[in-house]
């Protein structure tokens, strides 16, 4: 009687722990899951069609690139506050590059991606090989990169770009999809495969578990976490341009808005599919929640202020869930 009482007590504990485990792997899409129902079932006519759909994925797919590019300084233990002042500068260079001074829409781009690759590298000189933190470091350059926006800028709004340019970001299409969204899958499905098919993205994991145990193994840790933020500064260097595309004009803090979510999306996927790990798959579900918060209360007509509330109540819940995952992993 006895044995069959522990039995049972034991399979009840087990069953326990198995959803225990279920739900911090995936509690939080299992959210964006309930969210969905929920602004479905509150805006039926509106929210679930597929209009609105295809307006929320052209929403999300600048987060998306900036957030995949943060996820890969994140996993080796680092971040980037840069990357919306930088986005900004990146975009107003372009715009200068292509309206006042009459340079063509790609090369113009060519030379704002390079832009963005040389400050992403020397965020990386002053984390990696100077030895600044990376707050300080960011930090510092996040105040110069909106200075120089406001330079470069003059302070106003750059418009009179030819139509061609507005086709990355706007007119662009591909049967009914837009470029916009193409761009943003296939920035995730490029940061999934280096994270979970090359040695960089292993050696990054390396670097962010233990950084000191990394370079005793032979990993060469101030290349790549160069490397990291140099693809960091690439992303923010998109987003820069593809803001200014979609909206066919620069203004000097265009992209600042895009920095908080991009920490939030990354520190929401740590709480699913790996613990306590950013993942590009977990960052993806990070994106889509904020999107959508943002779409469904939008639609709800809920004040624009009490939006970024909830953000930031996302993302303090995201951090403090992440942390608890760290722990028991």
């Amino acid at each position: 009687m006895k044995s069959a009482e522990t039995t049972a007590v034991k399979r009840g504990v087990v069953n326990k722990d198995l959803l225990g485990n279920f739900l911090r792997d995936y509690g939080t899409l299992f959210a964006l899951v309930l969210i969905v129902i929920f602004f479905a079932a509150a805006k039926p006519h509106v929210f679930p069609t597929l209009s609105n759909f295809r307006n929320v994925l052209g929403q999300i797919a600048i987060l998306a690139v900036i957030a995949t590019t943060q996820t890969f300084v994140m996993v080796a233990g680092d971040f980037d506050i840069s990357v919306g002042s930088l986005g900004s500068l990146v975009g107003v260079s372009v715009g200068v590059l292509i309206v006042n001074a009459g340079l063509g829409v790609v090369p113009a781009m060519l030379l704002g991606l390079a832009i963005g690759a040389a400050a992403g590298f020397m965020n990386g000189l002053f984390c990696a090989v100077i030895g600044l933190t990376p707050m300080v470091a960011t930090l510092a350059t996040m105040t110069a990169f909106e200075g120089l926006s406001l330079i470069v800028a003059k302070g106003t709004t750059i418009v009179g770009f030819p139509t061609s340019f507005s086709y990355l970001g706007n007119t662009g299409k591909v049967g009914p999809i837009p470029i916009l969204v193409i761009i943003g899958i296939l920035v995730m499905v490029l940061g999934w495969a280096i994270m979970t098919r090359t040695a960089v993205g292993r050696r990054w994991y390396a670097i962010g578990g233990n950084r000191d145990a990394s370079f005793l193994s032979g990993i060469r840790v101030k290349r790549l976490r160069l490397l990291a933020f140099t693809a960091s500064g690439i992303g923010a260097a998109l987003i820069g341009i593809l803001i200014t595309s979609r909206l066919a004009s620069a203004q000097p803090l265009q992209a600042e808005s895009y920095l908080m979510p991009s920490l939030a999306t990354v520190f929401l996927g740590m709480t699913c599919f790996k613990r306590g790990q950013p993942n590009i798959p977990g960052t993806l579900v990070g994106v889509l929640i904020l999107g959508i918060l943002s779409n469904g209360l939008d639609i709800m007509e809920v004040n624009s202020y009490i939006i970024e509330v909830v953000t930031g109540g996302v993302m303090l819940f995201a951090i403090t869930f992440s942390q608890l995952a760290k722990r028991r992993a």
